[in-house]
């Protein structure tokens, strides 16, 4: 698998290899239901965004469907741990992509953005997922949005990380440096991460347009996991987590 094989490449190398470093990521415990939650005063843009993870899926079967990301209703981005191994992006109650790709290695990292472009004209680039800079297109299934339509994600309600917002499905594994660009839709090739040596490995995403719903988490405080370092201050409170969560296993660092 061409794409893990980058995940883990992408997680062995020396400090030398990468002109971004990211120093730590968060250790999510299914156990203890941790996750990030912030409920937005005001929506941003509804029809054009950007999300992005840099993951690490622990295998751990204590859920068969742990989310990475979750907001107003059923609008949801997953992974299906136990029956399939594939994400999911959902909205409402329907799948509207979902990749053929498993992701079955489960030892390294995984860069995974997902792009709503409502207001594209080609009705597959509406929903776009990429994995360390492959952009998925075979897919099992699809139910494209109609133009124009409005996402749940990015509405002023609860956003949820690692967590359904029903208060079901905890994430256990690894998260790092989280982007979420609202308004914008950044391909990441060449933008959120680049190719050396035909190895994935992530670019600086300081210098990017946020909008303002945006927000950069790194999880470099652990007594401040939440903390946004966009510039916007739109932090989210950290539930479940103590400052062993905060761990040196990273994209970039290894374990």
């Amino acid at each position: 698998n061409l794409l893990a094989g980058a995940a883990a490449a992408a997680s062995a190398g020396g400090g030398g290899f990468y002109s971004h470093q990211i120093e730590q990521s968060v250790r999510f415990d299914s156990a203890s239901t941790s996750y990030f939650s912030k409920t937005f005063g005001s929506a941003g843009n509804l029809r054009k965004y950007t999300w992005s993870v840099w993951v690490k899926f622990s295998g751990s079967a204590n859920n068969s469907a742990p989310m990475l990301w979750s907001q107003s209703g059923y609008s949801q981005f997953y992974y299906d741990q136990n029956s399939t191994g594939r994400i999911y992006f959902s909205h409402t109650t329907s799948k509207y992509i979902e990749p053929a790709m498993a992701f079955r290695d489960l030892s390294g990292w995984y860069h995974i953005v997902s792009i709503w472009d409502s207001d594209n004209s080609t009705e597959a680039d509406r929903i776009q997922t990429w994995v360390n800079g492959v952009r998925l297109t075979d897919m099992n299934n699809t139910a494209y949005p109609s133009t124009g339509t409005d996402s749940l994600f990015n509405a002023a309600s609860a956003q949820y990380i690692g967590l359904r917002l029903t208060g079901t499905l905890p994430f256990d594994g690894y998260m790092a440096e989280i982007v979420f660009l609202d308004g914008a839709v950044a391909s990441p090739v060449d933008t959120l991460g680049e190719f050396k040596n035909s190895v994935w490995i992530p670019k600086d995403p300081s210098g990017l347009t946020f909008g303002s719903n945006g927000y950069h988490l790194k999880f470099e405080n652990a007594s401040d996991l939440g903390n946004d370092s966009s510039g916007n201050n739109n932090d989210f409170t950290a539930n479940g987590f103590g400052a062993d969560h905060q761990v040196q296993d990273s994209p970039t660092f290894g374990s």
